[in-house]
C-alpha cells in the first residue's frame, strides 16, 4: 500500500469499526463575474457524482460527465491547502457568522486590512444567481410570456444580499429529486477582485450541517466551504482551481479523509493519495472540450486502497492477485448450500430448514406493482416457449406429445415447482437437450418396434429414482466444477441445435412447396382450373382427352365449382385449366414469417393441416394415462435403466447449471438457494409427467434469467450520470405461480392459437439459438480468430493473456463442440449426455496446458485450484507492501517537485 494511501485506508477502517458513513455531498461552484451592473456571483457547475456545467449560452446544463482537470490546477490547490486558512469543526449558525470568523481568524502575517475585510465580507454575502433545473412545461411557459427575450430573467439583483431563508426557486427546484436522501451541501466560491493584492484561500468544515439560506441551488444543510479570491490571474486559473476542489470533494476517499481530518496535514496527505492515483492524458491526443460519459461501473474505495502502484509490484504478481480475487468471487466452494453434511438427505433437510422461515414472505413480498408487470412479461415468453417446443415435440414424436401436452405440463409442473422448490424464481420448461433426447428416443423406439410412451415411462421412473439417490448423497456439491468451459460448451451445442433444426425445417418446406418461377403477369386472364366429370376413368395427369358425355353422370355447374381437387379426382374426374398445376409461393411468405413477421398468420392457414388443441390428446391413439405393461416386453422395465442414466446426467447438468447461474452472488439473493430441494422437485415431477405422457421439465436458463431481470430492485434516487444502484431481486413465489396458472388457462385460446403457422415457431427457435449463442464468450473469441489484431476490441482477457493462448483455448472448445455435434449426429447419439459430463474432465486436463492466471481470465478456477492461488497471491502482496515501505522516502521526494512526472496507478 502506498504511504499516502494509508490515511484513506485508515479512514475506511474507522468508518467500518464505528459504523458511521459519510453522507453524500452536493457541490456547487459559484464564480464571481463582472457584468454591466457590477460584480455578480453565478453558478457555473455542480457535482454529486459527476460534473454538470452551465453551457456557454447560460440557458441549460450540460450532460453529466467525468471531470477533466488541469494538472497545474491540482498543484495550485495543494498550495492553497498548505498555505491558506483551514478551519475544522467551526461552530456557526449562519453564513455571515462563518465569513466573520474566517476573516477574523487569519494569522498575523496574512491578515487583511480592516477595509479589505469589510469589502470582502460584503462581496461574499451577495446573493448568487442560480441556474435552476426547469421542467419542459416551465420553459415553454417562459417562452410564451417573454417571446422576445433572449434569456429569461431570474435570480436577483447583483448587489442583493444573501437571504437567510430558502427562496421559492430553491424549494421548487426539480433537481432536488435527484439528490440522495440525507445529502449535505459543499460550496466552492472563486473569482477575481481588484482590491486584493494576493490570493485569499480558506477551507472550512462545519461541526454540524447548517442551512445557509439561499446560498445553494437547493435547500440542503451545508458542511464544507472553499473560498478562493485574488487579483487578476492568467487565464481561467481560479475557475480551474475551484473545479479541482469540487472534484476532490466528490472522491469518496478524500471525502472521508476531509470528514475525519484533525489538522491541515491530514487534508494535504489525503490530496497526495488522490494524486497518487492520477492518470494524465497527453495534450494533442484528445479533445479537451469533449465530455467523457460516466462509466457503467467504478472500483470501490476498498479496492482502491489495496491497489499497488506499478513501481512496487510486478505485472505478474498483480495478475496473480487478481486471479485469486476472481477465483474467490466466482468459486462456489464456500457456499453453505453446497457444503456436504455427510448424512443421507442432509443437504435436503438443510435446504428445507433454510427456506421454511421465508415461506410466508415469499407471498407477501409479491404485493408490489413490479410483480404484475413481471407476470405479464414472463407469461408471454412462457406461452411462446410452450408453443414452440410443443410444435417441435409434435413433429419429433408423431404428435405423441404436442402443444396441448406442452401447455398442460408447463402449467402443472411449473405450479408445483413454484410452491415447493428451493428457488421459486426458476421457470421450468422443456429445454433443448430434452427435446434432442425425445427425438432420439422416439426414433429408437420406432426402429426397434417399441411403444414409445411405455418405454419413456420406465425411463422417467428410473430417472426419478436416480434423482432421489443424487439428492440423498448430496451430489449437488459437484456443481462447483461446472465452469465457463462446461457451460459454454453446453450452451453452444444447444444453440446450434436450435439454429440447425430451424433452418432444416425451412429448407424442407422449400423443397415441399417450391417457388413458382413460371408465373407470368400477362397470362393472368387465362389462369383457371375446373373439374370435369364428363370423362370418368381419366385422371388429372395432364390428359385432356374427353370421353363421350353419355358415359358420365350429369352434375350441375354449382357442384362442379364446389368440388375440391381431392373430391374431383375421387369421383373419377380430371382437372382442366392452365393453373391446375399452380403452386402458391408458400416458401416466400414462410421465409418472411421466419424472419420475424406475424402479419400474414391469418391468411396462411394452409401451413397447418392439424389443429394445435384437439379435445383429447394431440394423437388420438394415446390416452392420458400411460400403462407400464402391455405394449412392450417385460424386460424393457430393466433395460430402460441404461438410457435413464443418460437422461439423469442430462437432467442433472441442465438443472444444476441453471441453478448455479441463478444463485450467483452478484444477484444479492437474501433467502438462499436450494440445490437439493430443487433437484428433488424435478425428480418427483418426472414420475407424474412420464405417467401422463407430458414433456419432461427442467430449469430454463434464458427464461429464468429474464424472470429475475424483471424483478430487479434498484435505487429510486440516483445522481445525474450515475446508474441506479442494484439492490437485489424481489424474491417471491407468486409471480411464477401466476405465470403457470395463466399458461394453463391459455388452453382455452385454442381457436386463436391453432392458426399460428409453423414458420413463426421456427423463427422463434432461430432467435433463441442466435441470442443464446451471442451471449457466450466463446462466440466472441471465435470472431477473434478471423479478426486482424489492429481491429480487435480492447477486451479484458486480451490485456492479460497472450493472443496465441486465447486462440488455443478457443480451438480446444471448438474441437469439443465438434465432437459433441458429431456424436449427436451418429447412431451413438444417446450417449451424448456422457460426453457433456466428460467436458468437466477435459476442463480439468486443461490445467496442465494453461496456467492458473490464464484460466482465471478465460474461464474460472476449479475449487481445488482457487484456494491454492489465493494462498499464493498473499505472500506476494505482503512482499510488495514491505518493498513499498522501503521506498517511502523516494516517493515523497518525487511528490515534492511540482513539475515531476507522475505515473498513475490506473490505466
Amino acid at each position: 500500500m502506498t504511504p499516502t494511501a494509508k490515511p484513506a485506508s485508515a479512514a475506511l477502517q474507522r468508518d467500518e469499526m464505528g459504523g458511521t458513513t459519510c453522507p453524500p455531498l452536493f457541490i456547487q461552484l459559484n464564480q464571481l463575474l463582472s457584468t454591466a451592473a457590477g460584480l455578480e456571483w453565478r453558478e457555473k457547475a455542480r457535482w454529486i457524482k459527476f460534473e454538470e456545467k452551465v453551457e456557454e449560452d447560460g440557458e441549460r446544463w450540460s450532460m453529466p460527465h467525468v471531470p477533466v482537470l488541469c494538472l497545474h490546477s491540482l498543484f495550485q490547490l495543494r498550495t492553497c491547502l498548505q498555505e491558506g486558512m483551514v478551519l475544522l469543526d467551526l461552530e456557526a449558525l449562519s453564513f455571515k457568522e462563518i465569513i466573520d470568523k474566517a476573516l477574523s481568524g487569519q494569522p498575523e502575517e496574512a491578515e487583511l486590512q480592516p477595509e479589505l475585510k469589510v469589502q470582502l465580507a460584503a462581496l461574499l454575502l451577495r446573493q448568487p444567481r442560480h441556474q435552476p433545473s426547469t421542467a419542459l412545461l416551465q420553459r415553454l411557459a417562459q417562452l410564451s410570456t417573454s417571446p422576445c427575450r433572449g434569456r429569461a430573467e431570474g435570480g436577483s439583483e447583483p448587489r442583493a444580499q444573501l437571504s437567510a431563508t430558502p427562496l421559492k426557486e430553491q424549494l421548487r427546484n426539480q433537481f432536488q429529486k435527484k439528490i440522495p436522501p440525507g445529502a449535505e451541501a459543499a460550496h466552492v466560491a472563486v473569482g477575481e477582485v481588484e482590491f486584493l493584492e494576493k490570493p485569499f484561500a480558506a477551507f472550512i468544515r462545519l461541526r454540524r450541517g447548517v442551512a445557509l439560506g439561499s446560498l445553494a441551488e437547493v435547500a440542503l444543510p451545508s458542511r464544507f466551504l472553499f473560498i478562493l479570491l485574488g487579483p487578476h490571474a492568467k487565464g481561467n486559473m481560479y475557475h480551474e482551481v475551484g473545479r479541482a476542489m469540487a472534484t476532490l470533494l466528490t472522491d469518496e476517499l478524500f471525502q472521508r479523509v476531509a470528514w475525519q481530518a484533525e489538522h491541515r496535514e491530514d487534508l494535504v496527505t489525503g490530496m497526495e493519495a488522490f494524486l497518487d492515483e492520477l492518470a494524465v492524458l497527453p495534450p494533442g491526443k484528445w479533445d479537451p472540450s469533449a465530455h467523457i460519459p460516466p462509466p457503467s461501473c467504478v472500483p470501490s474505495p476498498h479496492r482502491r486502497t489495496t491497489m499497488h502502484p506499478p513501481d512496487w509490484q510486478s505485472q505478474h504478481n498483480g495478475d496473480m492477485a487478481a486471479a485469486a480475487d476472481r477465483a474467490g468471487l466466482g468459486c462456489l466452494d464456500s457456499r453453505e448450500e453446497l457444503e456436504r453434511t455427510g448424512r443421507l438427505f442432509g443437504g435436503l433437510l438443510r435446504d428445507i430448514r433454510r427456506k421454511m422461515p421465508w415461506y410466508r414472505s415469499d407471498f407477501s413480498d409479491a404485493l408490489h406493482p413490479q410483480c404484475l408487470s413481471a407476470v405479464l412479461y414472463i407469461y408471454l415468453v412462457t406461452v411462446t416457449n410452450a408453443i414452440t417446443f410443443g410444435g417441435m415435440l409434435g413433429e419429433a414424436t408423431a404428435n405423441m406429445q404436442g402443444v396441448l401436452e406442452s401447455f398442460l405440463g408447463t402449467a402443472f409442473a411449473g405450479s408445483i415447482f413454484c410452491l415447493f422448490a428451493g428457488q421459486p424464481l426458476t421457470i421450468l420448461s422443456s429445454t433443448g437437450p430434452v427435446l434432442v433426447f425425445e427425438r432420439l428416443l422416439f426414433s429408437f423406439s420406432q426402429d426397434h418396434g417399441l411403444d414409445y410412451l411405455e418405454f419413456r415411462l420406465w425411463i422417467g421412473l428410473w430417472v426419478a429414482f436416480f434423482g432421489l439417490v443424487l439428492v440423498a448423497t448430496e451430489a449437488s456439491h459437484l456443481v462447483r466444477y461446472f465452469t465457463r468451459f462446461t457451460e459454454e460448451g453446453f450452451c453452444a451445442l444447444i444453440s446450434l441445435i436450435f439454429i440447425h433444426d430451424a433452418l432444416k425445417k425451412m429448407w424442407h418446406l422449400a423443397d415441399t412447396f417450391p417457388i413458382n418461377w413460371q408465373y407470368r403477369l400477362d397470362d393472368i386472364t387465362s389462369y383457371s382450373c375446373i373439374c370435369n366429370l364428363s370423362s370418368l376413368g381419366h385422371s388429372s395427369a395432364g390428359n385432356d382427352t374427353q370421353l363421350p358425355s353419355s358415359m358420365a353422370p350429369w352434375q350441375p355447374p354449382a357442384a362442379l365449382a364446389g368440388l375440391s381437387r381431392t373430391q374431383c379426382l375421387g369421383q373419377g374426374g380430371h382437372l382442366l385449366g392452365t393453373s391446375c398445376h399452380y403452386v402458391p409461393d408458400i416458401t416466400l411468405v414462410s421465409f418472411l414469417l421466419f424472419g420475424g413477421t406475424f402479419l400474414s398468420c391469418a391468411a396462411l392457414k394452409r401451413f397447418r393441416s392439424s389443429r394445435y388443441f384437439p379435445v383429447g390428446p394431440t394423437n388420438p391413439v394415446r390416452g392420458w394415462i400411460v400403462l407400464p405393461f402391455g405394449a412392450n416386453p417385460w424386460w424393457i422395465c430393466l433395460v430402460s435403466a441404461v438410457p435413464a442414466v443418460l437422461v439423469t446426467i442430462l437432467i442433472f447438468m441442465d438443472q444444476q447449471i441453471t441453478a448455479v447461474i441463478l444463485n450467483r452472488r452478484e444477484y444479492k439473493l437474501q433467502k438462499g438457494a436450494g440445490f437439493h430441494l430443487d433437484l428433488l422437485c424435478v425428480s418427483l415431477l418426472m414420475v407424474v409427467t412420464s405417467a401422463t405422457g407430458l414433456p419432461w421439465y427442467v430449469s430454463a436458463t434464458v427464461i429464468s434469467l429474464a424472470h429475475m431481470e424483471s424483478l430487479r430492485k434498484e435505487s429510486t434516487t440516483s445522481a445525474p450520470g450515475e446508474h441506479p444502484e442494484f439492490l437485489g431481486i424481489r424474491e417471491q413465489r407468486l409471480t411464477g405461480l401466476a405465470v403457470f396458472i395463466l399458461t394453463g388457462l391459455s388452453v382455452f385460446m385454442a381457436p386463436v392459437l391453432k392458426h399460428i403457422p409453423m414458420p413463426v415457431l421456427y423463427g422463434v427457435f432461430l432467435h433463441m439459438g442466435v441470442a443464446a449463442l451471442n451471449s457466450i464468450q466463446l462466440t466472441e473469441r471465435v470472431c477473434l480468430l478471423l479478426m486482424p489484431a489492429k481491429h480487435q476490441p480492447d477486451l479484458p482477457y486480451l490485456q492479460h493473456v497472450p493472443l496465441r493462448r486465447v486462440h488455443l483455448f478457443t480451438i480446444t472448445q471448438l474441437l469439443c463442440l465438434a465432437l459433441l455435434w458429431a456424436l449427436k449426429s451418429t447412431t451413438a447419439a444417446l450417449l451424448f449426455p456422457v460426453m457433456l459430463l466428460a467436458l468437466v474432465g477435459i476442463r480439468r486436463g486443461l490445467e496442465r496446458v494453461f496456467s492458473p492466471r490464464d484460466l482465471s481470465w478465460l474461464d474460472s478456477l476449479l475449487p481445488a485450484a482457487a484456494p491454492r492461488e489465493a494462498a499464493a497471491g498473499r505472500p506476494r502482496r505482503q512482499a510488495a507492501e514491505s518493498g513499498a515501505e522501503e521506498d517511502v522516502g523516494d516517493a515523497r521526494a518525487r511528490r515534492s517537485a511540482p513539475g515531476a512526472l507522475r505515473r498513475g496507478g490506473r490505466a
